[in-house]
């Protein structure tokens, strides 16, 4: 059997094994270690010697320290009460409006994930508190949890984003560009979410009346009272790309500050403290045995030649470019339903980004593909937690909806992948959706 054909057979049986719903750090683990005793003919010693030299080299990088910094501001923001005071404070603002409280909801879950970075996190902590506001007032319960569970991924788009530094460190690309660049993108989904809501009331203005207003003093009161959380987005945002702090070291003042917030505040109680050191360790320690699988495994399919091989074949084919990535994009929302956002940046990108690096779109420097490629990558992959029929971002709201069946949230969320897909087809055919602002802050 040779090196390609193992490889490709490997990847087969990963496949397999994600849909039997083996966790993914096991499965790549399994298979890697598959890959390496076959072409060692069974000896050990490689294997070993690659696990340890790998594992040290992952655990002891600097960059990936970002990562439970950012879990611990998204949990210090979960357990601190900042949702609620978000949500109230669109809500007060525009929640007068027919379909008001929804976008409320999707303003609410876009400044939640710039202090997140968790689309399952944005999604559950904004679900709790706006899903029985939505239900109070009378909205149908299919624009409700579609709009919730859209909402919800603007948690990984719009920075800090925990996949956007996975995809940095696999491709050592810069965070604080990646951060910049996803910018206007998630800014525009946002946006988006809410033109499928105004479509949607205008149709059937019974889906989402309007609320009452609020008086001009209390609605101050709301704006003033999130203040600090804008500005602790804007510090961390400005301090990683206006060169200041690194990024690890704006997230440790961002989760101090968030923190310190939650504290001043008294809505961070003991018991919230402890649940938010609990969750970031159990949160980071996932995402680093499923990087550790990664490692092992990217190496192994290395070894079998079949990455390289498969972008030879790519640019060798002729396919235009955009063809091609039109195909991987149609690949990443295929995987959307086996597997989650992290599993599909992790499984995928050592594979699909040589040979995105190798095609030339639209006489592009190597520098902007690579961030560029990363942007539509990730709302790609954004599609996932939305997509029927197994969306994670579906169960989550779903959950807490208990007298919404299923099947109505799924055709809720209809409207908002349509959105998600005329946005994706923008970024892809106009890359400076993304770019303008690396370029103009660099």
């Amino acid at each position: 059997m040779s090196g390609v054909t193992l490889g490709l057979c490997g990847f087969g049986v990963l496949l397999l094994l994600l849909a039997l719903r083996v966790h993914i750090g096991v499965a790549m683990f399994g298979v890697a270690s598959a890959i390496y005793l076959i072409l060692n003919s069974g000896d050990t010693n490689a294997w070993l010697y690659t696990l340890n030299t790998l594992a040290y080299a992952r655990l002891s990088n600097y960059d990936l320290a970002v990562i439970p910094l950012f879990i611990l501001m998204g949990q210090f923001a979960t357990h601190g009460g900042l949702s609620l005071a978000l949500f109230r404070a669109a809500g007060s603002l525009i929640g007068h409006f027919r379909g008001g409280l929804a976008y409320a909801a999707t303003a609410a879950c876009a400044a939640f994930g710039a202090i997140c970075g968790s689309s399952l996190a944005t999604a559950a902590t904004m679900g709790q508190v706006a899903l029985p506001e939505l239900q109070r007032h009378n909205y149908s319960g299919r624009l409700a949890t579609g709009t919730l569970a859209a909402g919800g991924t603007l948690g990984i788009l719009i920075p800090p984003s925990v996949p956007l530094v996975i995809y940095a460190v696999l491709t050592q690309e810069s965070i604080g560009k990646l951060f910049v660049a996803a910018v206007i993108p998630g800014l525009l989904a946002a946006l988006g979410y809410m033109v499928v809501i105004r479509l949607i009331v205008t149709r059937n203005p019974e889906a989402g009346p309007a609320s009452e207003r609020v008086p001009v003093m209390q609605m101050l009161r709301s704006q003033l009272s999130v203040l600090p959380v804008l500005l602790v987005f804007l510090v961390v945002i400005v301090g990683i790309y206006g060169g200041w702090a690194n990024p690890t070291e704006a997230a440790s003042i961002g989760a101090a500050a968030c923190g310190l917030i939650a504290l001043v505040s008294g809505k961070l109680s003991l018991k919230g403290l402890r649940e938010s050191i609990f969750g970031t360790a159990i949160a980071t320690a996932m995402i680093f045995m499923v990087l550790i699988g990664a490692d092992l495994l990217n190496s192994a399919l290395a070894l079998t030649q079949m990455p390289a091989e498969l972008a030879l074949w790519v640019k060798n084919s002729g396919m235009p470019p955009l063809a091609v990535l039109f195909l991987i994009i149609a690949v990443y929302v295929l995987l959307g339903c086996v597997m989650d956002s992290l599993a599909m940046i992790l499984l995928t990108i050592p594979i699909f980004y040589p040979v995105v690096m190798g095609l030339d779109f639209y006489g592009m420097a190597l520098a902007d593909k690579s961030v560029w490629f990363g942007i539509v990558a990730l709302m790609v992959v954004e599609i996932g937690l939305v997509h029927p029929p197994v969306g994670m971002n579906l169960y989550v709201i779903n959950k807490l909806a208990k007298n919404v069946p299923m099947i109505e949230t799924a055709k809720g969320v209809m409207p908002f992948l349509a959105s998600d897909l005329v946005r994706i087809v923008a970024l892809v055919f106009f890359p400076p959706i993304c770019l303008w602002l690396v370029h103009i802050t660099g």
